[in-house]
């Protein structure tokens, strides 16, 4: 069955219809996800929820095992990932309670693990374009039919927080371009690329951050009581957007990894090539810590 990951806040897996609802946990080798996954089916397709952080919002976004979270969603079955985030805007025409499906991301955080990779096994995965175009394509086009204000494309600048932007941050950002600033898509899209999902954001705008000269600064209040309305809004382009997405994916996503792998494969840590298998083995087939030669292995790194 066609499975699908969520990740979000605390409300979204509570989505009417869902049925078999049940949560399991799932150890990964990177440790604990930030909970539970609540797995159920809606219109035919399996459901993967995920609190990003925890019920009742118990990690900081610097707290986040963005490495088990998105393992714990692969290792379930998921081929499609929705990151469904709070935002503030950055600009005029994004209003609050309007929702954008960026296409960039520039990744400002500091103390955040952000590959799968090392410990003797080297992969240099394309960023280029990190959102899957078909994702966003059916993300967009099922928050049209539920009636929201929807803005395609656009970059979300990741900062490490908790804390909220300064002024002098806010105007730095503006300058550059960007359109929307959370806390929480990065490392995680660049981890959802490195496990091949099909990956995109629905970004609930809550707030002008504090750049704006007519409106509050941002609080935790008015980002809340966005975030409640904006929920229901979310739900519903779930509703309409989980029985749109299936099988084939004829995006690059499902094979990202085939020539980005770079160490020789006759050199791979036999515990390193073991706890990757995941992500590698369909590239490296054979006993786990003893994977035979593959076409991935033989290029070179443009750098370093």
């Amino acid at each position: 069955m066609t499975t699908i990951g969520v990740i979000g806040g605390s409300g979204l897996y509570e989505l009417e219809g869902m049925t078999d609802v049940r949560w399991r946990r799932v150890r990964t080798p990177f440790g604990e996800p930030s909970d539970a996954y609540c797995v159920g089916q809606f219109a035919n397709r399996r459901v993967v929820f995920l609190p990003r952080h925890g019920r009742g919002h118990r990690v900081m976004p610097s707290e986040l095992n963005f490495r088990a979270n998105v393992w714990g969603l692969k290792s379930l079955g998921a081929e499609w990932v929705i990151s469904i985030s709070a935002v503030g805007s950055m600009r005029e025409q994004i209003r609050p309670l309007d929702l954008v499906i960026p296409d960039q991301f520039l990744d400002l955080t500091r103390r955040r693990v952000s590959t799968f990779f090392g410990d003797g096994i080297v992969a240099h995965i394309g960023m280029a374009d990190p959102v899957c175009p078909d994702l966003a394509t059916a993300l967009e086009k099922a928050a049209r039919e539920a009636g929201a204000t929807v803005h395609r494309g656009g970059t979300y600048v990741c900062i490490e927080g908790p804390q909220f932007s300064t002024k002098a941050e806010s105007r730095v950002y503006r300058s550059w371009g960007v359109d929307v600033i959370g806390m929480t898509n990065m490392p995680e899209a660049k981890l959802a690329r490195e496990a091949e999902l099909c990956y995109a954001t629905l970004a609930l705008a809550t707030d002008y951050d504090v750049w704006h000269e007519t409106h509050h600064a941002v609080t935790v209040e008015a980002v809340i009581a966005n975030l409640l309305k904006n929920v229901v809004t979310a739900k519903e382009v779930l509703r309409r957007l989980i029985p749109a997405v299936g099988p084939p994916r004829t995006c690059p996503c499902p094979a990202l990894l085939k020539n980005a792998i770079i160490t020789n494969p006759k050199t791979f840590p036999a515990t390193t090539r073991k706890k990757l298998d995941l992500l590698i083995g369909k590239y490296f087939p054979g006993a786990r810590g003893a994977a035979r030669p593959s076409r991935a292995g033989r290029g070179r790194s443009r750098r370093g």
